[in-house]
Formats: C-alpha cells, sequence, structure tokens
C-alpha cells in the first residue's frame, strides 16, 4: 500500500509496485523486529491491520547535516480507515518511543502531494526543514 500510494504520486520518482512488492518488505521488516533501536507498530481494527509505523533511532549523519535523531521512516493508514485517529495514534506511540531510546528529535520525509499526511505531521508539531528536488535525466 506505501508503494502504491507513493507511486501514484509521483510515478517517475517514486518505484513501482510489483507482485513482490509485499512479501518482499515485509521481509525486510521482518529483519528489524529484534534490533533494539527500531520501532514497528501495527494498528489494527477487527483483527485486520489497517495501518503502520516503522522508526528507527540513528546516530549523526553527515549527509543530511544532522545529529543523531529518531527517524520516521514509514507511516500509512489504509484510507478506508483514515480520519477516525489511527495514524495519530501510531504517531505518537511512535515518538514515545523514540524518544524512550534518547532521541532528541524526530525527522521524516513526506511526498509532496501527501498533504492529509503533512497535516497529520504538522498537528503533531513538526516542522518543514528541508525539500526534496527531482530532475530527470533522460
Amino acid at each position: 500500500m506505501l508503494v502504491r500510494e507513493h507511486y501514484e504520486f509521483d510515478t517517475k520518482r517514486f518505484i513501482a509496485p510489483t507482485p513482490q512488492t509485499p512479501s518482499g518488505y515485509g521481509h525486510f521488516l521482518g529483519t528489524q523486529l529484534d534490533e533494539p533501536d527500531v520501532c514497528i507498530l501495527v494498528a489494527e481494527r477487527g483483527g485486520e491491520v489497517i495501518g503502520y509505523t516503522y522508526a528507527n533511532v540513528e546516530g549523526s549523519d553527515w549527509m543530511s547535516l544532522r545529529g543523531p535523531a529518531g527517524v520516521l521512516q514509514d507511516i500509512i493508514v489504509d484510507p478506508v480507515h483514515r480520519g477516525a485517529g489511527a495514524g495519530t495514534k501510531l504517531l505518537e506511540a511512535t515518538l514515545a518511543f523514540l524518544k524512550s531510546r534518547g532521541a532528541p528529535r524526530v525527522v521524516l520525509s513526506t511526498a509532496e502531494r501527501n498533504e492529509s499526511a503533512q497535516r497529520l505531521f504538522e498537528r503533531a508539531g513538526f516542522r518543514r526543514t528541508m525539500i526534496e528536488m527531482t530532475r530527470e535525466l533522460d
């Protein structure tokens, strides 16, 4: 769902989903479960997974010109279940985890066209600090 949604935002910038994407990314997330500074949380309703977050604590990153931080890698809620608070709860629990691991700040990237996610982040106190720009060379 995450890969498909981003690809639909910008087919030139984001990778296209394939039939193998769910199992491949699910396998990757599974490899992260035992990492002490990684947080993977799932929102469910009636036994059905409706969203998740994936975040981790990282040290200084010279390429990003930032010190140690929690990094919110992924957050998504199934569109059918949006607007009922699952995203807010996932975000709050993820931020609490990152704070408990000593992260002094949290950074994230969001697709330019993902206005609903940007509103969620702004309500949670995030501010804009970087703008990614892309140009194809073909």
